[in-house]
């Protein structure tokens, strides 16, 4: 699509800045080269607005303004660019079959720490929906599990490892759960809950970028949850991702995408196992008989 096809801003509606073809396409590239995150033509009326508060608090009058900025190489503003055009939708135990099968992989007979991470946290919402599983799974608050939980975006992990939410977002737990994972009160304040701590010590909170050439993590890793995040990438950064994935991944682990996600582009990395949970492509299987 050419600068000329990008859908026009709606007349009816008067902007406080000019936001140009041409200024979106530079935001376009700039999220591109620093997260991977490929933005669609539609995202433009959603980039002026998240961008217009930057341009407010620096006193700028243009996007061209905020953007050379960027361009020189404002390590701060970058990190506030980024958050504000990341989108942080989650929620605990969203495409619960997956926590039913990581209950099964977690409980088999193994000499080891199961070890997990998490490597689009958000909120923290899916990072704590595995440390319950955890639990559940080995009967105790303590069990043998460790948690790594990343996100791009700073102020959600933040978010994340306060652990403390609205009640209605954890209105569609069992009410089982809610009991013996959360608390009222002690951090939480009136119409809140707080994971308790038991859980948040299984959960360790770091920065990853996945577009970065080294990250600040080491596997292996027996399960690696990376769902609803390709879909924000091209396919060639994909692979790339994917292809630094297998080696952080035990021979016997596994990999759970999101539901709209599927890696075919990649067979000669990871084989489907349905339901959007894939093993390493190069895992040898026991022959039987």
């Amino acid at each position: 699509m050419t600068k000329a096809q990008f859908p026009a801003a709606n007349p009816a509606v008067p902007r406080e800045f000019r936001f140009t073809a041409e200024d979106f396409e530079r935001v376009r590239k700039l999220i591109y080269d620093r997260a991977g995150i490929a933005l669609a033509p539609v995202k433009q009326d959603m980039v002026y607005s998240r961008l217009a508060r930057r341009l407010r608090a620096h006193g700028f009058t243009t996007f061209a303004q905020y953007l050379a900025l960027l361009e020189r190489g404002d390590d701060k503003e970058w990190e506030t660019f980024t958050n504000s055009l990341t989108t942080n939708l989650t929620s605990f135990f969203r495409e619960a079959h997956h926590f039913d099968l990581l209950a099964q992989q977690m409980t088999k007979s193994r000499e080891r720490p199961f070890r997990i991470w998490c490597s689009a946290a958000s909120t923290g919402e899916e990072a704590y929906s595995l440390a319950i599983t955890a639990c559940e799974a080995f009967k105790t608050l303590t069990p043998p599990v460790a948690i790594i939980a990343s996100d791009i975006d700073t102020s959600v992990l933040a978010t994340a490892e306060k652990g403390v939410y609205a009640e209605e977002r954890v209105a569609k737990l069992d009410p089982e759960r809610l009991r013996q994972f959360f608390l009222k009160g002690t951090g939480a304040q009136a119409g809140q809950v707080r994971v308790r701590p038991e859980l948040q010590r299984l959960v360790s909170f770091i920065r990853v970028n996945l577009l970065d050439s080294r990250w600040p993590l080491q596997g292996p890793f027996d399960a690696l949850f990376c769902r609803n995040v390709m879909i924000y990438f091209d396919k060639p950064t994909q692979y790339g991702i994917l292809k630094k994935f297998q080696p952080l991944l035990r021979e016997d682990g596994l990999l759970y995408a999101g539901h709209s996600e599927s890696f075919l582009h990649a067979v000669d990395l990871f084989r489907s196992l349905g339901r959007t949970v894939y093993e390493r492509a190069d895992r040898m299987r026991r022959q039987v008989g």
